[in-house]
């Protein structure tokens, strides 16, 4: 079917701005954007930002595996993103003899740079508007299976045609709710080098208390490098690859920011939802997030109290704690934000008005209301699928059981089988401890029983019955299952009745209880008022675009590349409170504490301050640590490089502060700011904390 094309055109409607520094845009439209980033200082223009024909910005930036972004600061392939993002693959090093996390690492030269299995960093090559060759294989009478199953077909085979006699890899990816779609082309590499990282005393200063707050004094960055095959191509680790040449790298400005300045944030954001209905929003903040807070805090509890008891424990759940808590601490935010702006009856208030102006257009009329009713349908699914989530799934000992399932259930014979779960014991054990699984495992399942209606409850056989005490079936499946023992474990993987055994054993007989309740009476139903959901937020986004013809409308963010501008600006949380937009050394000093782990920092570090060993990176007497911005950012802008308005890069974005975490849902320019590492002193600890000057001599300071 040949379809209008008016709804692409109100997509790239250019005389459209967006309100102060809202956004995260495309970088192929880009150019619809350069009047308002010039007006407001930028000093570039679109083809520096993104082009096919040359070299440009966005071929410094990657995806850092799977969730974060990195950028290029060298023609070596060396490579910036957070500690944070580092984190898992710095711990993975680390031993009670090598504590990485603890002492920090690195590399003298390019001999010592670690290997890190499964990292891949991802190039953007081009972004593609495919609407329109997709709208022409849909018809208006086509049900919603055959749309779907259409637009998978078409897909493909666009992705297939863009990297055909190539070694990229390409995806279509709906925006708008289905309203529009791009194809992206990627180029991936799979050898991914550890070169250096701050002590977590430093890369994680503050700890969960500092997380998500202002004023931040947090060295968030960690260094690796990208190693080639033959021609400068992706190729799995070899000893013979050498360092990645890249079509370019960030120039690093050491001339700071001031308020009011211009700053660019180019990365890949994850998920946001801004064109939500009141209803989602609600469950969110009311309901939702409060009981994932308090199951995760749980968690927490237990441990932090076995981590700050032994130095091993510490080692194995570092990163584990830090994934739990990032959340935890989120979501708090987030329901604040909401609740304080009265995000709910502003939203609600915009469906009336969007109801009213829609009496006029058919296809439109009613479709807020319908929205509303179907997420009330949803609710009590939804709460089920969260403490699923949270409750059960959250446990170690059945997330175990889920994943050697999925080895089970693959072809293969035996011993391809056994081998393989034989590979993931080893890593899996390295970092497990007993005693904070199974004490997780009773708070969060008496809090599963106290919370979810009996309805949602599955059947279990003898001991693991819900009907028996929490504490018996916690004794029960910690004493008798083999996935609480490595060398039980061990000895099933080896026995020719591995498969016979591991379907008998308590964790698997648990987890197989839960996911098929879960799979047979909740997500049939809260799938089934999902897709009607998505069909009216189809049409809900067409209207709201057609209501609101002088908005600048940007996608939700997806884990693609986007652009997101604004400026260097502090903010008031609270009255008669108001932040500054720089932290500095100063604020470390103040902050350090030889008794509380996460501000005690190192020896060396006060030595520095107390000389004044600041050298080059000084900057009025100090040295700067964090700035904040208006840049509307989301989880998986972390390790994304902040640059200035001449493209230099300035500082490395890693949080958002707490009172502006809801801006997933709702950007508000009052409050949400987002959070930089100053490339200041991420050079002062390369150089002087580290003396990894050979590092520095690599890079290209510009003044």
């Amino acid at each position: 079917m040949k379809r209008s094309f008016l709804l692409v055109a109100l997509f790239l409607l250019t005389v459209a701005f967006s309100r102060a520094d809202e956004g995260m845009w495309l970088p192929s439209l880009i150019k619809e954007r350069i009047p308002d980033m010039q007006m407001k200082g930028f000093r570039l223009t679109a083809e520096d930002l993104y082009s096919i024909n040359q070299a440009c910005l966005k071929d410094a930036i990657v995806q850092f595996g799977s969730g974060c972004t990195g950028e290029l600061i060298s023609d070596k392939g060396l490579i910036l993103t957070n500690h944070h993002c580092g984190y898992s693959y710095i711990q993975a090093h680390s031993s009670l003899e090598e504590d990485y996390l603890k002492d920090g690492f690195w590399a003298g030269n390019l001999s010592e740079e670690l290997p890190n299995p499964g990292l891949t960093v991802k190039f953007l090559v081009r972004m593609d508007d495919v609407t329109g060759i997709i709208n022409n294989e849909l018809s208006d009478t086509m049900s919603e299976a055959e749309r779907n199953a259409a637009i998978a077909k078409i897909s493909h085979t666009i992705a297939s045609e863009a990297v055909k006699g190539t070694h990229y890899s390409a995806k279509v990816e709906a925006m708008y709710y289905g309203n529009q779609f791009f194809l992206f082309v990627y180029e991936i590499y799979k050898d991914i080098r550890l070169v250096g990282a701050p002590p977590s005393s430093i890369g994680k200063f503050g700890g969960d208390t500092d997380n998500w707050m202002w004023p931040r004094h947090t060295g968030d960055f960690s260094i690796f490098r990208i190693y080639a095959g033959p021609g400068n191509k992706p190729a799995a680790y070899s000893k013979d690859n050498l360092p990645y040449k890249p079509k370019k790298f960030f120039s690093i400005s050491v001339n700071g920011v001031n308020e009011g300045d211009f700053t660019l944030v180019y990365g890949f954001p994850g998920r946001t939802q801004e064109y939500l209905h009141s209803e989602a929003i609600r469950y969110v903040s009311e309901v939702s997030n409060p009981h994932k807070i308090n199951l995760r805090g749980l968690r927490l509890g237990v441990q932090q109290k076995e981590m700050s008891n032994d130095r091993t424990v510490r080692i194995q759940y570092s990163s584990k704690n830090a994934n739990v808590a990032n959340a935890w601490k989120k979501w708090q935010g987030e329901a604040k934000g909401i609740k304080s702006l009265n995000i709910v009856l502003k939203r609600a208030d915009y469906e009336k008005r969007f109801e009213k102006w829609a009496e006029e257009y058919p296809q439109y009329r009613g479709i807020t209301g319908k929205l509303g009713e179907l997420y009330k349908q949803t609710e009590s699914c939804s709460f089920a699928n969260d403490y699923y989530n949270e409750a059960i799934i959250s446990n170690e000992i059945l997330k175990f059981a889920e994943q050697i399932k999925g080895v089970l259930s693959k072809k293969g014979d035996f011993f391809t089988k056994s081998n393989s779960i034989a590979s993931m014991a080893e890593k899996y054990y390295k970092d497990y401890y007993m005693p904070i699984d199974k004490q997780s495992f009773i708070l969060l399942m008496k809090e599963y029983l106290k919370n979810v209606p009996e309805k949602f409850h599955p059947n279990l056989p003898g001991e693991l019955s819900l009907e028996n005490s929490v504490e018996n079936i916690a004794d029960y499946l910690f004493k008798n299952s083999a996935l609480a023992d490595k060398q039980k474990l061990h000895n099933y993987i080896h026995d020719s009745l591995m498969i016979v055994k591991l379907n008998q054993d308590p964790a698997f007989l648990m987890h197989e209880a839960f996911f098929s309740f879960h799979r047979n009476n909740v997500k049939p139903m809260l799938d089934s008022l999902n897709k009607e959901i998505t069909i009216l937020y189809r049409s809900y986004m067409r209207g709201q675009m057609e209501f609101e013809r002088e908005k600048a409308f940007y996608p939700d963010a997806n884990l693609t590349l986007r652009i997101t501008y604004g400026k260097v600006s502090g903010y008031r949380p609270l009255d008669a409170v108001k932040y500054k937009h720089l932290s500095t050394i100063e604020g470390i000093m103040e902050k350090d504490n030889p008794e509380i782990f996460d501000y005690d920092i190192p020896q060396r570090l006060r030595d520095l301050y107390s000389d004044w060993n600041f050298g080059r990176w000084e900057s009025n007497g100090t040295i700067p640590v964090c700035f904040i911005a208006t840049n509307h950012t989301s989880g998986g802008n972390s390790g994304s490089p902040v640059i200035n308005a001449d493209g230099d890069l300035v500082g490395i974005n890693f949080d958002r502060v707490w009172e502006g975490t809801m801006s997933d849902i709702a950007f508000n320019p009052d409050l949400c700011r987002n959070i930089s590492l100053d490339i200041r002193y991420v050079l002062f600890i390369i150089d002087k904390f580290a003396g990894a000057g050979h590092l520095i001599d690599e890079m290209e300071i510009v003044k």
